[in-house]
């Protein structure tokens, strides 16, 4: 299956393959995700990210850049602080590469779903 998507527009080109390995690499870990999740609320500062976690400021700066890196946010200098936000066109790229599977599960689903009604049906007439 070949790979069909490109970095977002703010950065340089990268191999389809790069990015994605990038975005799944940066979703493997939870603390990322949940740093995800935060944002999808608005932009925060690092001490905003930092607050519910049990680590370090600088742990989750280390956090957010892996997720920088990934194209996943964007950040911003604002005078003193540098707030996160996300940016989404690499995860519509994971999103889409995982949605071409959705085919492939909803058939074999559909091919389950035949086998199982066939096997009730037997069974109702070997108790006939």
């Amino acid at each position: 299956m070949r790979d069909s998507y490109a970095s977002s527009s703010a950065g340089p080109a990268q191999a389809p393959g790069v990015v994605l390995d990038a975005v799944f690499s940066a979703l493997a870990d939870p603390t990322r995700r949940a740093i995800l999740a935060r944002l999808m609320s608005g932009e925060a500062s690092v001490l905003e990210i930092a607050e519910p976690f049990a680590m370090s400021q600088p742990a989750v700066s280390r956090h957010l850049k892996v997720l920088e890196k990934a194209g996943l946010i964007e950040r911003d200098i604002d005078q003193q602080r540098r707030p996160a936000r996300l940016a989404p066109a690499r995860m519509v790229a994971a999103v889409d590469w995982l949605a071409q599977f959705k085919q492939f599960w909803e058939t074999s689903f559909d091919q389950l779903e035949g086998v199982l009604m066939d096997l009730q049906d037997k069974e109702g007439k070997n108790h006939e």
